[in-house]
C-alpha cells in the first residue's frame, strides 16, 4: 500500500472515490498549492498524485517518488511536467482532454465579444459615476458579425471556437502545424501562412498549446504585422506571447486591444502593465472553469488514476 497525493482541495465525493482504493493526502486548500517541500515529502510515499499546473514535476520531484506509478494532471497542457524523464522513471502521465473542449470556446469567443464590445470598460464607466448622458459613439466597439477571424491552432479548442464564430457569419482563417480538411470542409475554415494570418485577420485567437515552435511566437514581429484595428486573443499559453511586444504594440496602436485568460506569470504581477491599459482584458486562467466541466476533469483524474492503480491503461495518457 502507498498513498495517493491529492495537491488541491476537491469535493469529497471525488477523495471519497480515492479512499476506497489507498490513502489520501490531501492539501486542504483550494485556492493555494501545497508547499514545495511538503509536496517532495508527500512524494516519497506516493503511489499516485493528482495535481494542478502549479506543481513542477521535474528531477527533483521524480527522484523523491520512488513508488510513483502515475501523476494525474488536472489541465490539457503538460508543460508542467517532465514527461519525458516521467517516462524513464517508468510513471504514467495523463491529462483532461476532449471534457473542457467546448467550455474553453465559450470563454473564448465569450472574451473575444468582451473586448470588441468593451463590456469591461463599460461596466466601470457606469460604476466610476460617468454615465450621464448618450453621444453617438460613446463606447463604440467592433463588430464580430462577417469578421475576418484568424484561429492560431486548429485542435480541438480551435475547431470549437471556429464552430462558434460561424453563428456570426465571420470569415475563419487559420494556421496550424498541419492541415485539417475538417476544418476546412465543414466550418469553410481557410488554411494561410502565419504571415497572412497576422496581416489579414480583424480578429487573432490563439488557441495553442505551448511547444518549442510555438513558444514567443507572437513576438514584435508578429505584432507589427497585424492591423491597427486587430484584436488579439489568447487562450492557449502564456509564453506563446512575447509579451514585451504585446505592451508595446498596445502602447503604440499597432493593434487595437488584447484579451487574455493566460499569462507567462500566473499569477499576474501587480506591476504588470497590462492591467492598466484600458484597451486590455485579463481574466485569470478560467477557460474550463465551469462547475461541470471542473467536475468532469477532476472525475477524469480519478479514473485514470484508479486504473493505473489497478494495473489498466489510463484512459487519457500523454505519450513522450
Amino acid at each position: 500500500m502507498g498513498k495517493i497525493i491529492v495537491t488541491r482541495k476537491v469535493p469529497d465525493k471525488f477523495i471519497e472515490q480515492l479512499e476506497a482504493i489507498d490513502t489520501v493526502e490531501l492539501w486542504d486548500d483550494a485556492y493555494t498549492p501545497m508547499p514545495r517541500d511538503k509536496f517532495l515529502k508527500a512524494l516519497s510515499e506516493a503511489t499516485a498524485c493528482f495535481i494542478t499546473l502549479s506543481e513542477q514535476i521535474d528531477e527533483e520531484a521524480l527522484n523523491a517518488a520512488p513508488n510513483l506509478k502515475i501523476i494525474a494532471n488536472m489541465a490539457v497542457g503538460f508543460d508542467n511536467i517532465d514527461v519525458q524523464l516521467a517516462h524513464d522513471h517508468n510513471i504514467v502521465v495523463t491529462n483532461t482532454p476532449d471534457v473542457l473542449t467546448e467550455t474553453t470556446a465559450e470563454l473564448g469567443v465569450s472574451l473575444t465579444l468582451s473586448v470588441a464590445r468593451r463590456i469591461v470598460e463599460a461596466e466601470r464607466y457606469v460604476q466610476e459615476g460617468k454615465w450621464q448622458s448618450w453621444s453617438p459613439y460613446l463606447l463604440a466597439g467592433k463588430d464580430l458579425y462577417r469578421a475576418k477571424v484568424g484561429i492560431f491552432g486548429m485542435g480541438d479548442i480551435g475547431k470549437a471556437v471556429a464552430r462558434r464564430l460561424k453563428g456570426f457569419e465571420a470569415n475563419i482563417m487559420y494556421h496550424n502545424r498541419s492541415r485539417h480538411s475538417d476544418a476546412e470542409e465543414e466550418l469553410g475554415a481557410l488554411y494561410v501562412s502565419f504571415d497572412t494570418l497576422l496581416k489579414n485577420s480583424d480578429f487573432i485567437i490563439c488557441t495553442a498549446p505551448l511547444t518549442e515552435e510555438t513558444k514567443d511566437k507572437f513576438d514584435k514581429q508578429a505584432f507589427e504585422k497585424m492591423k491597427k484595428e486587430a484584436i488579439f486573443i489568447n487562450i492557449g499559453r502564456g509564453a506563446v506571447v512575447d509579451e514585451e511586444a504585446l505592451i508595446h504594440a498596445l502602447n503604440e496602436g499597432q493593434i487595437w486591444a488584447c484579451g487574455l485568460d493566460v499569462l507567462r506569470e500566473e499569477p499576474i504581477n501587480m506591476a504588470n502593465p497590462l492591467l492598466k491599459m484600458k484597451n486590455a482584458v485579463i481574466v485569470p486562467h478560467i477557460g474550463s472553469a465551469s462547475i461541470v466541466t471542473r467536475d468532469r476533469m477532476i472525475q477524469l483524474c480519478v479514473d485514470n488514476i484508479k486504473l493505473v492503480l489497478a494495473g489498466h491503461e489510463p484512459l487519457t495518457p500523454v505519450r513522450g
